[in-house]
């Protein structure tokens, strides 16, 4: 007999196993270290700064911001495959606990997320406004309720099957959640609160009612779970082989500049096939450009030099670390084996692409630093950068891809 309750312990149980598989690699022990520095300066820069912020500091509208897109990123979990559009259609009208079980559990791990941001955004919330610490469990219990609501209008919406009634509705949520969190974390306008959670309750029950008598919506929910477990696979290929991933490609015409003065040749193949690779293929590129402007903006926030400098060359080794799995993208292509390219051709175009983006990132952490008009320090970052630039890619880059 058919136990919607069991399916679910199922599911959920081989998700976790498999995240869990690939999070031991992801948070592994150099990762863990630099994980270690970056919270530690960060904390220490965030109380040093704490002491000189002005109570006039706009607190509650970043907070409103911050917390209106975190609710109103509101996905359920489901858990579901490809195959169960058609195995489990029979039984859809005895899936409600197996629906509700995922949303408990996505409401559990998104709540999870406000209590850190919370954790984080309270000492300054605390600073600037008539809010106190003791007022955090309040607002906590009021910040879940608010994700709960989400949840449910998320879940609801869903059973609409029109995109753009969908983006119509985050639009929708988006603006009564940063009003909501507004007047939340303004402490003087609580009060307001009371007649701002009956527009909620009434566009609650408006979704509820445009969603009875339809059915589940399988294509959207399964396209839906696997953009997610494909984003994190993603994450994890940086780290390992995910035999389950699925290679996305995006065009980028507007990069084919980057590209023009690779000469043409068997000579220069891998080189270009590499160069395409980054530009076009996985997420070599959005990752090199996420840690540039991380790095960047953490470097301008300290001013201390040998800070500086540090943050420069751990950020470089972070991306160079991430790009290595670039140099065995194609090693299951049959079309690779057989180009008529020299020997080394494939390692020298690898070593020459991780070069260029180390170096780029040099310059970029150098004038973060000469951005504060601090010429020397922003020298002397430069010319670190380029000298561990040269070291990993000439001798770490090849140990490590020969293990």
């Amino acid at each position: 007999m058919f136990d919607a309750n069991k399916l679910w312990m199922e599911r959920a149980g081989k998700t976790m196993k498999e995240l869990g598989r690939y999070l031991k690699y992801i948070f592994n022990g150099h990762i863990v270290i630099v994980l270690f520095f970056l919270l530690g300066t960060a904390a220490f820069y965030y109380q040093g700064w704490l002491k000189t912020v002005d109570p006039g500091f706009p607190t509650e509208i970043i907070m409103a911001v911050v917390f209106g897109a975190a609710l109103t990123l509101s996905p359920v979990y489901n858990f579901l495959k490809e195959p169960d559009k058609v195995f489990l259609l029979p039984v859809e009208d005895r899936l409600r606990s197996y629906f509700l079980r995922s949303a408990v559990a996505s409401g559990g791990l998104q709540g999870y997320v406000l209590l850190m941001l919370l954790a984080l955004f309270m000492p300054l919330l605390a600073r600037t406004t008539e809010a106190g610490l003791g007022s955090f469990l309040p607002i906590m219990l009021l910040l879940l309720a608010l994700k709960a609501w989400n949840i449910a209008v998320e879940w609801k919406v869903v059973f609409l099957g029109d995109f753009s009634k969908i983006a119509v509705d985050k639009v929708i949520r988006l603006i009564l959640n940063v009003a909501f969190s507004y007047f939340l974390f303004s402490w003087n306008g609580f009060l307001i609160l009371v007649p701002f959670i009956g527009i909620l309750f009434a566009y609650l029950g408006y979704r509820l009612s445009a969603a009875r008598g339809k059915g589940l919506k399988w294509e959207a929910l399964i396209a839906g779970e696997e953009r997610r477990m494909m984003a994190f696979y993603r994450l994890a290929n940086m780290f390992t082989d995910v035999p389950h991933l699925k290679e996305s490609v995006k065009r980028r015409r507007w990069l084919d500049f980057l590209l023009a003065k690779i000469q043409f040749g068997g000579r220069h193949a891998s080189l270009y096939l590499l160069s395409r690779t980054f530009l076009r293929s996985g997420d070599y590129l959005g990752l090199s450009i996420r840690l540039a402007v991380i790095g960047a903006l953490a470097i301008a926030l300290i001013s201390y030099w040998p800070g500086q400098v540090f943050f420069a060359l751990l950020f470089l080794y972070l991306t160079g670390f991430q790009l290595m799995p670039l140099a065995s993208h194609h090693e299951n292509s049959l079309w690779e084996s057989i180009y008529p390219v020299p020997d080394g051709a494939k390692k020298a175009a690898f070593q020459h692409v991780l070069g260029l983006v180390l170096g780029a990132q040099a310059v970029v952490f150098a004038a973060a630093i000469a951005f504060r008009g601090e010429l020397a320090p922003a020298l002397g970052a430069l010319a670190a950068g380029a000298l561990f630039a040269f070291v990993f890619v000439r001798y770490y880059s090849i140990r490590k891809l020969k293990n």
